[in-house]
């Protein structure tokens, strides 16, 4: 039993609108790390960069569950003393979706260079329409 792996200069990428309308935040960005990452290939190789590109939409619709609207704060530090700045995701959601969505989808890629490259194939939007009809995105269905 032989084992196929991709080469880089092999790979055919795919561009894939996910829907966040109504969805989970945490759901939708786990999927768009999966195709980013080439995950659900047949030929997924762990070493080579063989994932699609991804178009996320209506990412203003995307809801997060429980408390974690009021409870749940994006964190970042500046290196100073009392450099530490916290925005809470009612106003993060409110403000900046396409920035929470992004900031989800890199949290669950890999700390590493192909993590670097694949979140670079990641496009977000607000609302529904997107610019990349040009490259004739298919939508993803599968759950």
């Amino acid at each position: 039993m032989s084992t196929t792996l991709a080469k880089k200069e092999t790979v055919t990428r795919k561009w894939y609108v996910l829907d966040a309308a109504g969805k989970p935040l945490g759901r939708t960005a786990a999927q768009a790390a999966v195709l980013l990452r080439g995950k659900h290939k047949t030929d997924y190789t762990p070493n080579v960069d063989c994932g699609d590109f991804v178009i996320i939409v209506n990412a203003a619709e995307a809801v997060l569950t429980g408390n974690k609207l009021q409870d749940k704060y994006y964190r970042r530090h500046s290196g100073w003393i009392g450099g530490l700045k916290e925005v809470q995701y009612k106003k993060l959601m409110d403000e900046r979706p396409e920035f929470a969505m992004e900031l989800a989808v890199k949290g669950m890629m890999a700390k590493n260079d192909l993590g670097r490259k694949a979140i670079k194939r990641l496009h977000v939007y607000k609302g529904a329409e997107h610019k990349h009809a040009a490259q004739k995105p298919e939508a993803w269905t599968q759950e």
